[in-house]
């Protein structure tokens, strides 16, 4: 059944291959970029699948047993319109543009210089005939690695400046998940494929890890009141872990003055670098104070591209920059609740 399944798979790659970018890619005299566009067929099916698969699973949670339900729904549908533009491969193929030559630059010096990156398997023999084990290894990796990227996303003034969009919305679904400004998404693009390249993730693994993150992603925002267990919760970010860190109060504590809960995958990041917070309630969501004005959070996909830009370059100024307050806040312009 999986090999049928596979097959179908891969067949639909190729026709689409064939009859839709293969011809225009040859009159445009670019026949060297057929490989890289096989790929970007395949992520875009694997996103087609993965957004299909958190809708009919997820959306019905979220209808059933909501956390919060809201008449006006505008800033659900620009959510919706950010996982169409991550999920279907348009945001990763403009990172990918972007950062394609770079890489091919270190590759190439890499190979000049005879250094190829060791993978787990050239360490470890034995995974070879373990693939499933060598993945859940590099997805370990890589999820160590996405913590102190989330980290330090909310630690530095101009890189919360960015990643402040994706707090500012108060309405968090399973679509808030890819609700990021471009200039973030660029540097978790380079980040997740520098650490992969580093590591040595096989190319056959990257773009199943990247989903994986990506479906594990779309179920911790999910509006839903579910529970995984006091077991589940202790091994896998659940909705009402993840709701903590987008929590509109942030719990007292000097520990959390930039936030808690970082862990994307397993909570067991934030259980070792003590930034764990095991809240029991659902909380209300967003920015009460921020380096971007309340009204982003019910604004336009471009109105918050901009705000995040005027952000960066307030982050940039400190002394020119002016922020409504109404209480007391961290050097981010982020709640301060050890002065509590």
């Amino acid at each position: 059944m999986i090999d049928t399944l596979v097959e179908a798979f891969v067949a639909l790659q190729g026709w689409l291959l064939d009859r839709l970018i293969q011809p225009p890619l040859l009159a445009m005299g670019l026949g060297s970029y057929l490989e890289m566009a096989f790929d970007g067929i395949e992520f875009f099916l694997c996103g087609v699948l993965q957004i299909s698969a958190a809708y009919l699973l997820l959306r019905p949670l979220e209808a059933l047993r909501p956390i919060e339900v809201w008449r006006d729904r505008q800033a659900v549908r620009v959510d919706v319109l950010y996982s169409l533009l991550d999920r279907l491969g348009i945001i990763p193929l403009l990172v990918f543009a972007l950062l394609a030559p770079l890489f091919a630059s270190v590759d190439s010096w890499l190979r000049f210089n005879d250094i190829i990156p060791p993978q787990l398997e050239d360490l470890f023999p034995p995974l070879e005939t373990r693939p499933l084990l060598s993945f859940v290894i590099y997805l370990l990796i890589l999820d160590f690695t996405e913590y102190w990227r989330h980290r330090l996303s909310h630690r530095f003034r101009w890189w919360w400046a960015l990643h402040a969009i994706h707090h500012s919305q108060r309405q968090m679904t399973l679509w808030t998940d890819s609700r990021n400004h471009l200039l973030d998404d660029l540097i978790g693009g380079f980040w997740f494929a520098v650490v992969a390249l580093l590591v040595g993730v096989p190319p056959g693994h990257f773009i199943g890890l990247l989903i994986v993150v990506k479906t594990i992603e779309n179920l911790s925002h999910v509006n839903a009141r579910l529970s995984f267990g006091r077991l589940g919760e202790l091994l896998l970010v659940s909705p009402r872990y993840h709701r903590w860190h987008h929590a509109l109060d942030l719990p007292v504590g000097r520990q959390y003055r930039y936030g808690c809960n970082f862990a994307v995958l397993f909570p067991v990041w934030d259980q070792l670098f003590a930034t764990q917070y095991s809240g029991q309630s659902m909380p209300a969501c967003g920015l009460r104070h921020g380096p971007i004005p309340e009204s982003a959070a019910r604004s336009g996909f471009w109105r918050q591209q901009y705000e995040g830009l005027c952000a960066l370059a307030a982050a940039f100024r400190p002394h020119s920059r002016q922020v409504q307050q109404t209480g007391p806040t961290n050097d981010y312009g982020q709640p301060d609740s050890h002065a509590r």
